[in-house]
């Protein structure tokens, strides 16, 4: 009987099968990873594969209009909803608070637009966001607008503000805030650090 050690020995990288993997990146660009020989992978771009090939993942390209009613005058939805000016205008939105990381804010001659580049990681200090964030949503309120808060997916970032602001304006535990935001919108997901330092805030 071989050792295992015996067996690594013998082993040579040209018994190595070759390697092709189909990519499709989030931007929707092609690609095909070769990787030859156990050596280092190839990237080059594909414009045309094919459809059927079952490799790589299908983008969904439906938009997420779906726009949470927390408040009268507090909405939370995705960016898509943020980019569509026919939801803006059925859900009178005036007022667009735009919590992604390089989403740009497309109608600036409509709406009161207030952007906080925040980065949907666990150690970011999302509290820490909480008092500006809610001092534009209650300023809006004051003017009788509607404010939209989004974020890229409207599931993290965008979430753990429109909690943290029932939080600090209007006093409630963070469960119950959670679950209010969670019923006007059954999508949300604050990541893990988020959702601690929600837990543990104390307005």
């Amino acid at each position: 009987m071989h050792s295992l050690a015996q067996e690594i020995q013998g082993f040579s990288k040209h018994r190595l099968k070759k390697q092709c993997t189909r990519v499709t990146t989030v931007t929707g660009r092609k690609l095909l990873e070769r990787r030859c020989d156990g050596g280092e992978g190839e990237l080059e771009q594909v414009e045309e594969l094919e459809e059927d090939s079952g490799c790589g993942f299908v983008q969904d390209e439906s938009l997420d209009l779906q726009v949470g009613l927390v408040r009268p005058f507090l909405l939370l939805a995705s960016q898509d909803a943020a980019h569509d000016i026919d939801t803006l205008q059925r859900y009178k939105v005036s007022h667009v608070l735009n919590v992604a990381y390089g989403v740009t804010n497309l109608f600036p001659d409509q709406m009161v637009y207030k952007t906080l580049q925040i980065l949907d990681l666990p150690d970011t200090q999302i509290t820490s966001y909480l008092e500006e964030c809610s001092a534009f949503i209650d300023q809006a309120r004051k003017q009788e607008g509607v404010v939209l808060v989004h974020c890229n997916a409207g599931v993290s970032r965008s979430a753990s503000i429109v909690i943290g602001y029932l939080m600090l304006g209007e006093g409630l535990s963070f469960d119950d805030a959670y679950s209010q935001v969670k019923l006007a919108r059954p999508s949300i997901r604050p990541n893990p650090g988020f959702y601690q330092q929600l837990q543990n805030y104390k307005a």
